[in-house]
């Protein structure tokens, strides 16, 4: 299964940079900018030390958290079932999605420099909504597997077999390429006037839609539609698929099967909360406070914090990768 993931990822990679590079070269001639400014979190010069080590730290330690979880799951035999293959591609998914907007913020503020080019900042915003897609549809996948594990226990092995999980990663992925090619072919259709400053550490199409000198009112009415449904079909699934396994338990007779039951969606459930609860903070809070900086600052957390405690709580709250964990530092040791 780690194969097809490998393989596909590849191949979709692939024609997304073949696609991406030949449009944006042809869009850049259309707009009245070639760079834009990102602001960051703050302009104080005294801060920009402080924020360069500690976004250094997040970023490693969301790098190493998630490698070992792959690490774990690949070297342990025990492993290799439909839950841990999911939640390896999760970890690749936060780990993309990570390195989409922490380097080049930690470049800005080593270099001084806030510019971006008009091509960087869409490839940035394209990723960025490639991998947050990503992370929606593998949660999305992750509550279907505990749906079939508890609701149809004895068809689990049939049901996901290998090649069907195969299929789901990969519908994730052309899924998420779709949402985020839709999102960028809108937003490269704006016109922008010059020193164009986007108060935010990362190019965030929502943010460029009010920075646009042309009329944004048939695009804002898109983005939020397309947003509705790639985000709202996702959400809906979790739902389902959550009431379906809690009735399925209130209907066991024993505590201890119930209890068994509901540990398994726990660490699912506490990532599930975490990400959808901070991304709907974050447009919350944009809406009602007029203050953009906030928002920046608010955005990262379900872009930066999430994808880091995603490994503490799969590692702390699950005792086979902590086995795991064990066994593969004891042979590197």
């Amino acid at each position: 299964m780690q194969v097809l993931l490998n393989i596909s990822l590849l191949k979709g990679f692939f024609f997304f940079f073949l696609e991406k590079d030949t449009s944006f070269m042809e869009l850049q001639n259309l707009t009245g900018v070639s760079q834009f400014f990102l602001l960051g979190l703050s302009e104080d010069p005294e801060l920009q030390p402080l924020l360069f080590e500690l976004f250094l730290s997040i970023y490693l330690i969301t790098v190493c958290g998630n490698l070992l979880i792959i690490m774990a799951v690949s070297s342990d035999p025990r492993l290799h079932n439909p839950m841990y293959f999911f939640l390896y591609n999760l970890s690749l998914a936060d780990i993309g999605f990570i390195s989409t907007t922490i380097p080049k913020m930690l470049v800005n503020i080593h270099t001084q420099s806030k510019s971006i080019t008009y091509v960087g900042c869409l490839m940035q915003a394209s990723f960025t909504y490639l991998f947050a897609g990503l992370d929606c549809m593998f949660l999305t996948v992750m509550a279907y597997d505990r749906l079939v594990a508890i609701c149809h226990p004895l068809h689990y092995t049939i049901i996901m077999n290998p090649r069907h999980c195969g299929l789901l990663v990969f519908v994730s992925f052309l899924v998420s390429i779709l949402d985020s090619q839709l999102h960028i072919s809108m937003v490269s259709q704006l016109t922008f006037c010059s020193d164009v400053e986007i108060p935010s550490f990362f190019c965030d199409p929502p943010q460029l839609l009010n920075l646009a000198c042309s009329d944004t009112s048939t695009y804002t009415i898109l983005m939020y539609f397309f947003g509705a449904i790639f985000g709202g079909v996702p959400v809906s699934g979790i739902l389902y698929s959550y009431i379906r396994i809690i009735s399925s338990i209130l209907r066991v007779s024993s505590s201890g099967g119930r209890y068994k039951a509901f540990s398994t969606c726990g660490s699912h459930l506490s990532v599930v909360f975490l990400f959808y609860g901070t991304g709907i903070g974050v447009y919350l809070s944009s809406s009602i406070s007029s203050s953009a900086r906030k928002g920046a600052i608010a955005s990262v957390m379900y872009t930066v914090v999430t994808p880091m405690l995603n490994p503490f709580i799969y590692s702390l709250r699950n005792r086979d990768i902590k086995r795991a964990l064990r066994r593969l530092l004891s042979r590197t040791t």
